[in-house]
């Protein structure tokens, strides 16, 4: 790496100058809703094809949707940007309140689109399917039509599709109001500090229990203050997605989350009972954790903690080399992307307040760029989280050649790219540890990751899944909101912990987010699949790499099942791969045991 100093700030000008006062932006928009407008009233003309030879109309509509859909990212992307990096963004949010407006209009068009599509005859769709126009979409052509069959007629889908603008996605919005609005007082060297929550969080993985313990009382108590309004947001916003299952006749509220990810029932269930079969291993990790940090059993706020009182930081730009050189033994694609997004100021990494809490990675397939949300404070985690958002903005770059409609791949295969990119750092911080302490500590770091989606995911889904058969009878009160998180950890630990996070419900934000529900399982799914590529990527050396890109490829247009068997002849519905995967992770705990003795 040539350059020795990088920027923790991202460049958000070189995309729209002048953030949420930028005129490009305001220009952009309305390009935006001109062809929108156009699309909506090229789908109103369209009428059911009922031959092959009147494919150059859906084709021309196909091309309109490319470049909507396109600019609608480009804008959501832009948008969410200002929003994480200034939560007092006032303009960031009528911005939004705008882009929202015209997603209720794409997805009404969108909507009739689809129940036009539905209407074709089958052997017309086939052929329509076949023709040289089309047959690079046959997988998202025909997934939108089954959908279809599957909504309500198009007058109601677009009653639903503008309700929620205020009526569901407003929920979403009004939860990141308050928790950017929320601060923790916290006391550092004799002085008091208002710290975000999202700063005051990265003070559990401190090496002084004293600390973590202060802290998480701190945090528990903010959650508390807010409880009521979270318990209204996270009420509201289950009670409109259960409805709208009502009206669909959907009973199972799994059936959407499944069909977002493509992935069928059988290979969650047999991914979680096959995690489910191991877990014993993973709680002699945490007893033996106990017994490291001299406790009889870890509490909530102890799981994450380092197992030395050595404070170990890493500077910025220690991190983004020593994740280039890493990614470098794997391919020199992967490492020239990573220098790329370090060079080009794509990361907004500055531990500063004002901020929004977690991390992220957005792409903006307009301008063919991503860019990266965290707060950088220089621990081990740090770096992982960095090599992980870097593996989601890898999976996008190789996607951007790929046809707009096509890129469109689901959480559970996103979080493979970024937990394949977290992995291979990991392992070599373990491998090159110069002293067996650094080795335990990193291991012993590595091993945690496995209980974060094994135990912490497990929790969450299990909470989500109860809360919404609950919700199903009318609003579950705060109190039992705690009981049921409670509950679900409890259960996902083996009972293994002193004192859990009752909050949690309240704290996590995947629970509050509108895109997408059950914002758990898919993180599990990613771990496991990408432990199953890792071992071919070690098996194949740099070699791999292209098969890998072929893999990434092929995510928005392959259900999970299919991607697998084709990429790597396997079955997931059936227990073998998972408990392979598995087992590599319960070798990492054996390790950590014996050199812990």
């Amino acid at each position: 790496m040539t350059k020795t100093s990088y920027d923790l700030t991202w460049d958000l000008d070189v995309i729209f100058e002048g953030g949420s006062e930028s005129e490009a932006f305001k220009q952009y928009l309305h390009t935006l809703n001109d062809n929108l407008q156009g699309l909506s009233e090229k789908v109103n003309q369209f009428t059911t094809p009922e031959s092959v030879n009147e494919v150059e109309a859906l084709a021309t509509i196909i091309q309109h949707l490319e470049t909507v859909t396109t600019q609608i990212r480009e804008s959501g992307a832009f948008i969410s940007c200002l929003s994480a990096q200034n939560v007092d963004d006032k303009k960031a949010s009528l911005l939004r309140a705008q882009v929202s407006q015209m997603g209720a209009l794409f997805s009404t068009t969108m909507t009739q689109l689809d129940q036009k599509l539905v209407q074709v005859e089958e052997s017309v769709w086939n052929d329509l399917l076949d023709s040289p126009e089309l047959s690079n979409l046959q997988f998202v052509l025909n997934e939108k039509r089954r959908r279809a069959n599957e909504n309500l007629p198009l007058e109601q889908e677009a009653i639903i599709n503008d309700l929620s603008i205020d009526g569901y996605h407003a929920w979403g919005q009004m939860y990141n109001t308050i928790v950017g609005k929320m601060s923790v007082e916290v006391e550092e060297d004799g002085e008091s500090h208002h710290l975000s929550v999202g700063q005051a969080s990265n003070k559990l993985s401190s090496a002084d229990r004293d600390v973590r313990q202060a802290v998480f009382h701190k945090l528990q108590n903010a959650w508390t203050e807010q409880q009521d309004l979270f318990g209204e947001t996270i009420n509201h916003l289950s009670g409109f997605r259960l409805q709208t299952y009502k009206h669909r006749n959907w009973d199972n509220v799994l059936k959407e989350p499944l069909e977002i990810n493509r992935m069928s029932e059988k290979t969650l269930d047999t991914m979680w009972s096959s995690i489910t079969k191991y877990k014993g291993t993973f709680v002699k990790y945490l007893e033996r954790k106990a017994h490291l940090l001299g406790l009889e059993k870890l509490n909530w706020y102890d799981v994450g903690a380092p197992i030395t009182n050595e404070e170990q930081t890493v500077s910025y730009d220690e991190g983004a080399k020593f994740i280039v050189d890493q990614f470098n033994q794997f391919g020199p694609k992967m490492a020239s992307f990573a220098e790329m997004a370090f060079e080009k100021r794509w990361i907004e990494a500055e531990d500063r307040s004002g901020k929004r809490p977690g991390g992220f990675c957005t792409s903006f397939p307009d301008s063919k760029q991503t860019r990266i949300f965290m707060t950088y404070s220089g621990t081990a985690s740090n770096v992982a989280t960095l090599a992980h958002e870097l593996g989601h903005a890898f999976h996008q770059h190789v996607m951007d050649d790929v046809h707009p409609l096509n890129q469109r791949y689901a959480m559970n295969v996103a979080e493979t790219a970024s937990t394949f990119a977290e992995m291979i750092v990991a392992d070599a911080a373990v491998k090159k540890a110069e002293t067996e302490q650094e080795r335990l500590s990193l291991l012993e770091d590595k091993v945690n990751r496995s209980v974060a989606f094994f135990m912490n995911i497990h929790a969450r889904f299990l909470f989500e899944t109860r809360f919404y058969e609950e919700r199903k009878q009318g609003q579950v009160s705060v109190e039992r909101l705690n009981e049921l998180m409670e509950e679900a950890q409890k259960e996902a630990y083996c009972d293994a912990l002193g004192e859990y996070d009752p909050h949690m419900w309240a704290s996590k934000l995947h629970f509050h987010i509108t895109g997408v529900p059950f914002y758990n399982f898919p993180y599990t799914f990613g771990y496991l699949f990408s432990l199953g590529i890792y071992a071919k990527a070690l098996e194949e050396g740099s070699d791999f790499e292209e098969k890998y890109i072929a893999l990434l490829k092929d995510t928005g247009s392959m259900r999970v099942e299919d991607l697998a068997m084709k990429h790597l002849n396997v079955d997931i519905e059936k227990p073998e791969f998972w408990e392979d995967a598995i087992k590599l992770c319960v070798k990492d705990v054996e390790e950590f045991l014996h050199l812990s003795q």
